[in-house]
């Protein structure tokens, strides 16, 4: 090679490192990915996946059902991936994420203090406690909260609720809703719902509902209770593994919806009593290691001995210490225990 050839390939060279790097390509729906047509786009559909995000949280064997390869599948989802910008990246730069998280006020301020200042987006929320511990009221006062202004510690956007046990009542989010000053009417709009019947018709409405979310700017996903279904049709020691599979990719679909979407995900657990513990609380959540590793906050909830008081207590993290707070449930929903109440309770003991 010539010393001309030399220079004008050292020339080259320089020019494609000093070049600046392609912005990823933008794709608004799943048929303007690279290899999908429009009947692979309607078998992606048939499975669930409805948007560029819910396909980008996919693994190649999910796509195994509409009759592609494992290469061209871990090409779409690549190309979905490469399009909302999922790569390795410094931690200085996950720092700056890390500010898109935003946070959903409980209601009660007590209780956001134990959680850094309230529910967090990207991550599952699970409460779990005995009937009547105010699982389900926390649920609707979220339902609410979600559609207030985000200086009022709302995320301004609606709520999806998948109701297991037939608990959902409009009547309670009216209540509710009067209380923070929203319009009723408004409100129940922008709640989305739907009662599952069985585990897989469960599973099902949140395998589907990534263009429910997108279209109307979910902000909260809901599911109460998320271990109902499960734990009356898998029953005896047989059953166990299968049961804990399920969970699992019900659990692992929730969270991609949420960090897909930016929203908050809740899910209320149901629990048992362990006979054979002596000393320390015998109660325990529903579901085992599956759903305590996939949970990032774990809230136990308790009644107190009376009234309408109950215990929060914030029982796993990933970077918040254990801690407990009261509130109570009253018919404006859910709020703070005041001094003169805990003052008063504390001399009747």
């Amino acid at each position: 090679m010539s010393e001309d050839e030399n220079i004008e390939n050292q020339e080259e060279e320089k020019q494609q490192e000093e070049a600046p790097p392609k912005p990823e390509k933008k794709y608004a729906f799943i048929e303007d990915i690279p290899g999908v047509g429009p009947a692979t786009s309607q078998k992606l559909r048939d499975i669930g996946y409805h948007t560029v995000e819910s396909l980008a949280m996919a693994t190649a064997r999910e796509l195994e059902p509409i009759g592609v390869g494992e290469k061209k599948a871990f090409s779409i989802i690549e190309a979905a991936r490469s399009a909302i910008g999922i790569n390795f990246i410094r931690a200085d730069e996950l720092l700056k994420m890390r500010q898109n998280v935003l946070r959903l006020t409980t209601g009660s301020q007590a209780l956001d203090k134990t959680v850094d200042g309230g529910l967090e987006t990207q991550t599952i929320t699970e409460f779990y406690g005995e009937y009547g511990s105010g699982k389900s009221q926390m649920c609707h006062q979220l339902c609410v909260n979600v559609q207030l202004p985000p200086d009022c510690g709302g995320l301004d956007g609606g709520a999806l609720y998948v109701d297991t046990e037939n608990t959902f009542r409009l009547e309670r989010i009216v209540q509710m809703a009067k209380h923070v000053g929203l319009e009723p009417e408004e409100v129940v709009k922008k709640i989305i719902y739907a009662e599952a019947y069985t585990s897989d018709h469960q599973m099902f409405l949140l395998e589907n509902a990534d263009e429910i979310i997108k279209e109307n700017n979910i902000k909260l996903i809901i599911v109460d209770s998320l271990t109902s279904h499960f734990r009356s049709e898998y029953v005896g020691r047989e059953m166990l593994a299968r049961r804990q599979q399920k969970l699992n990719k019900h659990m692992h679909k929730l969270i991609a919806l949420a960090r897909a979407f930016n929203t908050v995900a809740v899910v209320t657990n149901q629990v048992m009593a362990k006979p054979d513990v002596f000393f320390g609380d015998a109660v325990h959540p529903i579901g085992g290691h599956i759903v305590g590793h996939t949970s990032h906050t774990r809230i136990y909830l308790r009644r107190a001995s009376r009234g309408p008081v109950r215990i929060a207590r914030l029982v796993s993290s990933p970077y918040l210490p254990e801690g407990e707070e009261i509130f109570k449930v009253t018919e404006n929903g859910i709020e703070d225990v005041s001094e003169e109440e805990k003052t008063s309770k504390h001399r009747g003991r």
